[in-house]
């Protein structure tokens, strides 16, 4: 007899897809017009069939939004972390990944880690004055995990960032009972280790649910989405106060005279380095040919 039922894809892995219904976690293969055209993504609230055990993926449902790189869907907030030390978050990571987020509409957290080895005040006050929401933690003295938690409380997050920042490691003081794999970071190279092989939810608490996923680096950036040029400048919040009084009705907030960003800019209101982002930002987004996005 075959059974049908509702649930959210929870991993994905080889071809495989645990989704948690009410009931029980049940693994499935995808449907051969599934594989052929939308690929299931963790996070997916999708409708399946079980006979005799074996699950089959029937339907992906309507996403409210989706990613590349976590490759995820259906997020709630997405929180990236960073690290001002072992290794240190080149800030352009950040801001890519916050942009993509924001340009989909999704609220932002930058969790700076490992506090204890260094604070990160001056990273945590770029994002501050840029709007986000921003919790310093650590996981070794639990600095931040409480503040955290409140964050996520009752939304379907997704932790991402550089490799080694530690998610595991704060995942893993949320709850205890995980026992997720953390690795230690090369001294010599300054980077992490991926002990995150795969996007994997989590549930934290009775309604907190939390993907973790693989670590990336700067190379990885190429891999991600490419925002429109036209959109790019809704997906810095520190740009809301100024967009729309620039001299040109078409301003990009680069060379243009009479521009209210760049002016802000230069009086201090908008930070350097996330202005950097948005030009390193926009140069790609105007390499992309239209009939690319198609």
């Amino acid at each position: 007899m075959v059974k049908k039922h509702s649930g959210r894809i929870i991993k994905s892995l080889s071809g495989f897809y645990d989704v948690q219904t009410e009931e029980q976690v049940i693994t499935c293969r995808a449907r051969g017009h599934l594989r052929r055209g939308q690929i299931p993504l963790v996070g997916d609230l999708v409708e399946i069939s079980e006979e005799k055990g074996k699950g089959m993926l029937e339907q992906i449902l309507p996403r409210k939004n989706c990613f590349v790189r976590p490759a995820v869907a259906n997020l709630d907030l997405l929180v990236v972390f960073a690290a001002n030390v072992n290794p240190v978050t080149e800030p352009f990571l950040i801001d890519r990944v916050a942009a993509i987020a924001g340009d989909q509409g999704v609220e932002v957290c930058i969790c700076i880690n490992k506090c204890d080895m260094d604070a990160g005040d001056d990273l945590a006050q770029i994002y501050r004055s840029a709007g986000y929401t921003v919790i310093q933690t650590s996981a070794e003295t639990g600095l931040g995990v409480e503040e955290l938690r409140r964050q996520v409380e009752g939304k379907f997050a997704a932790f991402t960032g550089n490799s080694g920042v530690g998610k595991s490691s704060i995942l893993n003081v949320l709850d205890p009972e995980l026992r997720l794999q953390t690795g230690e970071v090369s001294e010599k190279l300054g980077r992490g280790r991926h002990t995150t092989r795969h996007v994997q939810i989590y549930k934290i608490g009775t309604d907190s649910f939390i993907a973790d996923t693989p670590g990336f680096s700067s190379f990885d950036t190429d891999q991600m989405e490419v925002i429109l040029k036209e959109n790019l400048q809704y997906a810095f919040p520190e740009f809301g106060a100024y967009i729309g009084k620039c001299q040109f009705r078409d301003c990009t907030h680069r060379k243009e005279p009479g521009c209210a960003v760049t002016e802000a800019l230069a009086e201090g209101k908008i930070c350097k380095s996330r202005y950097e982002s948005y030009l390193r930002l926009y140069e790609k987004a105007s390499q992309i040919k239209q009939w690319e996005l198609k």
